[in-house]
């Protein structure tokens, strides 16, 4: 079951891997993204001392009780052989961008992540034309 959707990185990059990642979250974070207060926009994630995280991931939590910062780093829970294989394969044009936020079939919430590579203002308008055109296919229909 889909949590979150990330439709600014559908539109901004072409994705040529995707990955799946457990993400490290406190309980008060755990509610309030099953309750869709949480924001993938402008979100990234990047790799530091062998492990990965999500930055800009913000979750709007109700308790200031427990002294969560909405805003931090999320580390995310990927094999170490996927993240050096992510690792190997990027360079100064790609980028990580999570994609969605989803419930597994264990109902543990899950990351999927994306080796994307941003597109440029003529492919952007071609996505533009090829959705405008497939919703006149379906209003005829």
């Amino acid at each position: 079951m889909v949590l979150l959707n990330n439709r600014k990185a559908k539109f901004d990059y072409e994705f040529l891997d995707k990955y799946n990642a457990g993400i490290q979250l406190h309980g008060s974070e755990v509610k309030a993204i099953k309750d869709a207060r949480a924001s993938l926009v402008d979100s990234f994630c990047y790799i530091a001392n062998g492990e990965m995280y999500i930055k800009n991931f913000n979750i709007t939590t109700n308790s200031n009780f427990f002294g969560h910062d909405s805003n931090r780093d999320k580390k995310l829970l990927l094999k170490r052989k996927e993240i050096n294989k992510i690792k190997n394969s990027l360079d100064k044009h790609l980028t990580i961008v999570p994609v969605m936020i989803y419930l597994n079939e264990r109902n543990k919430i899950k990351c999927e992540i994306a080796v994307a590579r941003g597109k440029k203002n003529y492919d952007k308008r071609e996505t533009i034309k090829k959705r405008d055109a497939d919703r006149e296919l379906k209003q005829l229909h």
